[in-house]
């Protein structure tokens, strides 16, 4: 670590390229009428990408023989882009030039802002071309380097400490050998306050390659490295029994993400007003749950958030179809852009809710849905393409809002009122564009408040609706993206297959049946490998693990549908194709990319959820079900070896791996669970580990308030596990009470001490969460061990074992008497002996009780304060 720091921290890009703005997110509404749809039906559909209109200025460049629409539309810009391949591979070695990597998609709309403002302005384009090789990726056609590159880039802003996460445009820089130097996501054309503009990246990033080369290597290399660890499952320290305990465990840390106030389950109380997304993985992990056994809180908690989002903006009341995700908590303000993925996968959603609950709005939201996917976005061989861009002449949105004036004037004054009462156009909204439609309340309040029946003004709506429709839909066309991707079109024959059987709806079967035999007929290569995409009448790139998965997936649903034994036959060999093509015969999973991949930085094996479940989690599905209906003993062996691969995954980060828990609930329900002690357990000679006993008696066990053994809003793995201990069973505002933090650092594994010694180490460091409503008085930490570690010259002091913190916690003086929630921040960096992780926050969340004043605290935990405590441990919080 020593030579990463003397390397990366040094370099002048360090200073320069940490930040970036906006970019498009990416890790998560009624419906119409019948009449509606009909009348939808019949309206244009959205146009296909073209290139911009004036190509006169500048020539075409490569990128007009590519059939990426994305990539078409930079086709007329100044840079002299070059597609990823050996042409501009090579050309950056034989001329020792930096690559300068910009990865994006047709929807993404700061994608199109920077295209706009940087990449076709002449000057900054010359620079470019004069100094780097200029290579433009579609991410949605190559996300193997999307997903290497955006993992890079977050290595390499956490090394220099900037608090940016990825997004997209994707904007970094290589070395000829592909490794990454730095960088960013959107940069401006100029440098504003506090950020810098694209052409200084520019030169900064050429100044240090020309005077620093060597330098520039040699991080890049160690940012390599850490991509490449980073790329597979972490070190497995002991066998992770497959057991239900790691179902409820993820079902326990997705739901902590669940917002009571407004719904959803891609919420933290300590970031309320960030971007909220459907998350459909875990809303079907929930689901899932409730079809296994009735949970209360569970079924509010998934009811709540379907409501909520079907109510939002973030669902066409007019088109059907949902929009990429929510700009604000409430649901209200959407990022416009729609995905084939996300209304596939909410298509499934709302049908299983309705099957499950029988409500009409659920069924409603799939029906229009669907109805938007068959006249949007299917391709006339009857395959779907992939999106609808976000933007009207480079405004976000213009498309689907409105003003007051227009809906008076459309509608009437008769009608104008009780549209504007159902949709929420009487409030004031926040988006500087036009009112967005969304539902404030159900129709059933509205009829109550404006004293008509129900039925009465539901009909008067959907007239409404399709009157507003067809004024719609004489607006500009938006962008699409007419590329037909495996993984994409199978989440959406899923979709049809499941819709159809549960809402009564032959001609959705049909439609997945179409798209099923144009894929398997015209989505191979000349030796019947499977193909990724197909655009501009052709098939190209091979297939990636998800594409096989998916459609594996899509082809059972359709057999589990029909009883057509075509559809069996042709999962089965995909899934013995996929088995030879993917599967890791030494740690067990599939890597992400076929054994017969160009070879990149590095390959890639993981089980995450992102917007689209995971190709292992949906393989292990895959091969239970094959195993079960093939009765093929094998299927079993991969579907269990592949759980053994990312169990321990799961019991560090459940709730970034919802697929997983779903398929190991269907593995254990198939196959039942392997005996496993509770996850986390108490010694009889340690104090410091947490019990799942919390009674607090007498008799020496201990009560903790929160224990982990993951991060929830992490998606990284922890390498520790940690209990909270107060010393009582109460706090009273305004007095102190002890509090112990005890980490265990798994095997082989150190954390830093703190103080930090070198003192360019990440210390471990227990903090409160700004907005807190207590105080935390000093924090004792204990005296590290001198560790001494190749490649320094002096002995790091780390923390190894378990480790007890203690400090003093004071609840605000005006905090209310009531329960409440305390929440820690841990933060700490995590190393062996060959490695470190890049700096990890954990946060330790409990409910605690604030007496009244009446009340008498009762002491707790005694034995880990008698027992651990130093001397001088007990502060006065001042």
């Amino acid at each position: 670590m020593q030579t990463y720091a003397r390397v990366v921290f040094g370099l002048v890009v360090g200073s320069a390229l940490v930040f970036s703005q906006s970019g498009c997110g990416g890790s998560n509404s009624s419906g119409l009428t019948a009449a509606t749809v009909a009348a939808a039906d019949d309206a244009p559909a959205a146009e296909a990408v073209s290139e911009p209109a004036d190509e006169s200025e500048h020539p075409a460049n490569r990128l007009a023989s590519e059939a990426s629409p994305y990539l078409r539309l930079h086709a007329h810009n100044p840079v002299d882009w070059f597609p990823w391949g050996p042409e501009a591979l090579q050309k950056s070695i034989d001329e020792n030039k930096p690559i300068f990597l910009s990865i994006g998609y047709s929807s993404c709309f700061w994608c199109h802002v920077m295209e706009r403002e940087v990449f076709e302005n002449a000057e900054i384009a010359a620079y470019m071309n004069e100094h780097f090789v200029n290579i433009k990726v579609d991410r949605e056609e190559r996300p193997d380097l999307d997903d290497i590159y955006m993992l890079a880039l977050q290595v390499y802003l956490q090394a220099v400490g900037s608090p940016e996460g990825g997004g997209w445009p994707l904007s970094i820089f290589l070395t000829p050998d592909g490794y990454p130097i730095a960088g960013g996501t959107y940069f401006p054309p100029e440098d504003k306050p506090g950020r810098a503009g694209f052409p200084n990246v520019l030169r900064t990033v050429q100044t240090i390659w020309s005077t620093r080369e060597e330098e520039v290597r040699g991080s890049s290399e160690i940012l390599a490295a850490e991509v490449r660890r980073l790329s597979r499952p972490p070190l497995t320290l002991e066998p992770m029994p497959l057991h239900a305990d790691l179902v409820v465990q993820a079902t326990s840390a997705v739901m902590q993400q669940y917002d009571p106030e407004f719904g959803g389950l891609d919420f933290s109380p300590l970031q309320p007003e960030t971007p909220k997304f459907p998350v459909p993985s875990r809303l079907n992990l929930l689901q899932s749950r409730l079809r296994a056994g009735h949970d209360e809180s569970v079924a509010a908690a998934l009811d709540h958030s379907l409501e909520a989002m079907a109510d939002g903006g973030i669902y066409d009341h007019l088109g059907g179809g949902f929009h990429r995700y929510s700009t604000d908590r409430r649901w209200l303000v959407p990022h416009f852009e729609k995905m084939l993925y996300d209304n596939a996968q909410l298509v499934a959603v709302y049908s299983d809710a309705y099957s499950r609950t029988n409500l009409d709005l659920y069924r409603h939201v799939a029906e229009e849905s669907v109805a938007f996917v068959l006249r949007e976005l299917r391709d006339t061989e009857g395959a779907f393409h992939s999106a609808l861009d976000a933007e009207t002449d480079g405004i976000e949105g213009a498309l689907y809002v409105w003003t007051r004036d227009e809906i008076e004037q459309l509608l009437g004054s008769e009608e104008s009122p009780l549209f504007a009462a159902a949709y929420g156009l009487e409030v004031d909204q926040t988006f500087e564009h036009g009112l967005i439609l969304h539902r404030p309340q159900s129709f059933a309040e509205t009829a109550r408040q404006l004293q008509l029946p129900e039925a009465v003004l539901s009909e008067r709506l959907s007239d409404s609706r399709e009157a507003l429709l067809q004024v719609r839909q004489q607006r500009p066309a938006l962008l699409k993206d007419d590329k037909v991707i495996v993984a994409w079109n199978g989440l959406m024959i899923s979709a049809l297959a499941r819709a159809g059987s549960i809402l009564g709806r032959p001609e959705y079967i049909e439609s997945a049946e179409e798209a099923a035999l144009f894929i398997l007929a015209r989505m191979r290569d000349a030796d019947g490998r499977l193909l990724h995409t197909y655009c501009q009448t052709r098939a190209y790139l091979p297939a990636y693990l998800d594409d096989y998965a998916l459609l594996v997936q899509s082809l059972l649903d359709l057999h589990q549908a029909t009883g057509d034994d075509q559809w069996l036959t042709a999962a089965r060999h995909l899934m013995d194709d996929q088995v030879s093509l993917f599967w890791d015969t030494a740690g067990g999973g599939f890597f992400y990319t076929g054994r017969d991949h160009e070879l990149l930085l590095a390959r890639t094996k993981e089980a995450y959820d992102s917007v689209m479940p995971s190709g292992n989690s949906v393989s292990v599905l895959n091969l239970v079900r094959l195993a079960q209906v093939t009765g093929e003993s094998s299927y079993q062996e991969l579907a269990r070896d592949t759980l053994k691969t990312f169990s321990p995954q799961l019991a560090r980060s459940p709730g970034s791996m919802p697929a997983m828990a779903i398929a190991l609930s269907e593995y254990i329900a198939a196959y039942g669970a392997e005996a496993a002690p509770a996850l986390i357990a108490a010694a009889p000679d340690n104090p410091g580990t947490a019990t799942d006993d919390a009674s607090g008696d007498d008799d020496g066990e201990l009560t903790p308030l929160a224990t982990s053994m993951a991060n929830v809003m992490s998606s990284m793995p922890q390498y520790v596990s940690t209990a909270v201990y107060l010393d009582r069973d109460l706090l009273i505002a305004g007095e102190a009470a002890r509090v112990a933090i005890v980490i265990d650092v798994v095997d082989s594994w150190h954390i830093n001490a703190n103080p930090p010694h070198p003192d360019f180490v990440k210390p471990t460091e227990l903090l409160l969460p700004a907005d807190s409503s207590f105080a935390l008085g000093e924090v004792v930490y204990p005296e590290g061990e001198g560790l001494m570690i190749e490649g320094f010259d002096e002995p790091v002091v780390v923390y190894e074992g378990q480790v007890v913190l203690h400090g003093t916690i004071i609840p605000s003086a005006d905090l209310a008497a009531g329960e409440t929630t305390l929440s820690l921040e841990l933060r700490y960096q995590a190393c062996n002996d060959r490695t470190c992780t890049r700096p990890l926050k954990l946060i330790l969340a409990g409910n605690i009780t604030i007496g009244d004043g009446t009340m008498t605290p009762t002491a707790i935990n005694e034995a880990i304060f008698a027992v651990t405590e130093p001397d001088g441990a007990e502060t006065d919080g001042n």
